[in-house]
C-alpha cells in the first residue's frame, strides 16, 4: 500500500511540476493558480516519499552487508535504523495525504461579540480583533473590514487559504485579567466568541430574493444619535433559516446591503456545511461550523502571561506575541491534530 501511494505521489507531482512549466498553463491564469496550488499541496509529500525511497535502499544496502557478514554490527545498526525510519515516513506520508477540508482554499469572513462580562467582554473582543487582524497580516492575508460597533467586529480575509488557517479560530476565547476599570485589583474572567466563516460565492448558495426580508434605517452611533441622515443601514432577515444580518458602516445603502448579502452568503454555506459534517461523522464535532462554538476554545491569562488552547492541550507563555498575532504554533498543532483525526476517520477507526 505505501508503494503505490508513493508511486502515486511520484506521478502526480511530476505531473504537476510539468504544468508549471507549461506555457500554455502559465498563460492560463485559472489553470496556472490551480496547478500552483496543487504543487503547494503535494511538495511536502513528494519530499517524505523521496526520503522514503532512500530509507528503503538504505535497508536493501544493509541487508546485502549482512548477506556477506552476519557478524558485522554496523549494517545491524544500520538496517534498525532504516527500518525505524521507514515506519516514521510511512506515518508522516498516511498524514501528508489525508483528504483536506474543501473549504480551505477560501477566503473567510470572522465575526467576533464580547460574550459573558459585560463592558470588559466587549475590549477583549475588540482585543481579539487586533491579534487576528495581526496574524492575517502576518500570513500575508488581505484584510477588509465589514462591521464594527457594540463590541461586534465582522471582517473579511481574503487569500489562498485563509480559511484553512483561520478555522480554528471558531470558538469562545476566554480571558483572565484585572480591567482597568478594577480598583480592587480582581481578576475578572470575561469571553468574547469568534465565528469562522468560510466565504461562499452565489453559485454556492442560491438565495431566492423572495424569502428575504429587507428593512432599512438610519445608522446610530454610541448612544443611539443617528450618524447619517439618510436611511443607509440595512437589516437582512432570510425567513427560512432566521438569520438576521445588518450592516451600517457604508455611507451607501447599496454598499451595506452587498456586505449584509456577503454575510448572510457565508452564514448559510457553513450552516449547509455543519449539516453535511454532523451527517458524516460525529466525532467532528470539535471544528468550526459544528454547532460547538459555545464551548470553551482558548484562555489568555494576563497574570501568567499564559496561553492555553484546551482543544490540544497546548500551553504558551508568551502571551504579548499571542497578542501581537504570534500564533503559528497554535496552528500548526491545530492542523496537525486534525489531519490525526481525518485519517482516524479515513481508516474507519
Amino acid at each position: 500500500m505505501i508503494e503505490q501511494l508513493v508511486a502515486q505521489i511520484e506521478a502526480r507531482f511530476s505531473e504537476v511540476s510539468g504544468q508549471m512549466s507549461d506555457p500554455a498553463v502559465i498563460g492560463d491564469r485559472d489553470r496556472y493558480a490551480a496547478a500552483g496550488r496543487a504543487f503547494a499541496e503535494l511538495e511536502a509529500a513528494a519530499g517524505l516519499a523521496e526520503q522514503w525511497r532512500r530509507a528503503v535502499d538504505d535497508a536493501a544496502g544493509a541487508l546485502e552487508l549482512l548477506e556477506e557478514d552476519a557478524e558485522d554490527p554496523e549494517p545491524r545498526e544500520l538496517l534498525s535504523a532504516a527500518r525505524q525510519r521507514i515506519e516514521e515516513l510511512e506515518d508522516e506520508l498516511r498524514l501528508a495525504m489525508v483528504q483536506r477540508d474543501p473549504s480551505d482554499d477560501r477566503n473567510v469572513i470572522l465575526e467576533i461579540q464580547g460574550g459573558a462580562g459585560g463592558d470588559e467582554a466587549g475590549l477583549w473582543a475588540g482585543d481579539l480583533y487586533r491579534m487576528l487582524s495581526r496574524y492575517a497580516e502576518h500570513r500575508g492575508f488581505v484584510i477588509e473590514p465589514l462591521g464594527a460597533g457594540e463590541g461586534k467586529f465582522t471582517f473579511a480575509v481574503k487569500g489562498d487559504g485563509a480559511y484553512s488557517v483561520f478555522k480554528y479560530e471558531g470558538g469562545t476565547h476566554r480571558v483572565q485579567r484585572v480591567p482597568a476599570t478594577e480598583s480592587a485589583g480582581r481578576i475578572h474572567t470575561s469571553t468574547a466568541t469568534v465565528a469562522v466563516l468560510p466565504e461562499a460565492q452565489e453559485v454556492d448558495i442560491d438565495v431566492d430574493p423572495n424569502d428575504l426580508q429587507i428593512d432599512v434605517y438610519r445608522s446610530s452611533g454610541p448612544g443611539g444619535q443617528s450618524v447619517n441622515t439618510t436611511d443607509s443601514a440595512v437589516r437582512i432577515t432570510h425567513r427560512p433559516s432566521g438569520l438576521v444580518v445588518s450592516m451600517q458602516d457604508e455611507k451607501s445603502q447599496l454598499q451595506n446591503r452587498e456586505k449584509a448579502m456577503r454575510v448572510l452568503r457565508a452564514r448559510l454555506y457553513e450552516h449547509a456545511l455543519a449539516e453535511q459534517r454532523a451527517s458524516q461523522a460525529a466525532d467532528r464535532r470539535s471544528q468550526v461550523g459544528s454547532g460547538e462554538r459555545a464551548e470553551k476554545i482558548r484562555t489568555y491569562n494576563f497574570g501568567e502571561r499564559r496561553v492555553t488552547d484546551h482543544r490540544v492541550k497546548l500551553t504558551a507563555h508568551n502571551l504579548v506575541a499571542v497578542l501581537a498575532g504570534e500564533l503559528d504554533a497554535f496552528t500548526a498543532a491545530l492542523q496537525a491534530d486534525e489531519k490525526r483525526r481525518r485519517l482516524e476517520a479515513q481508516a474507519g477507526v
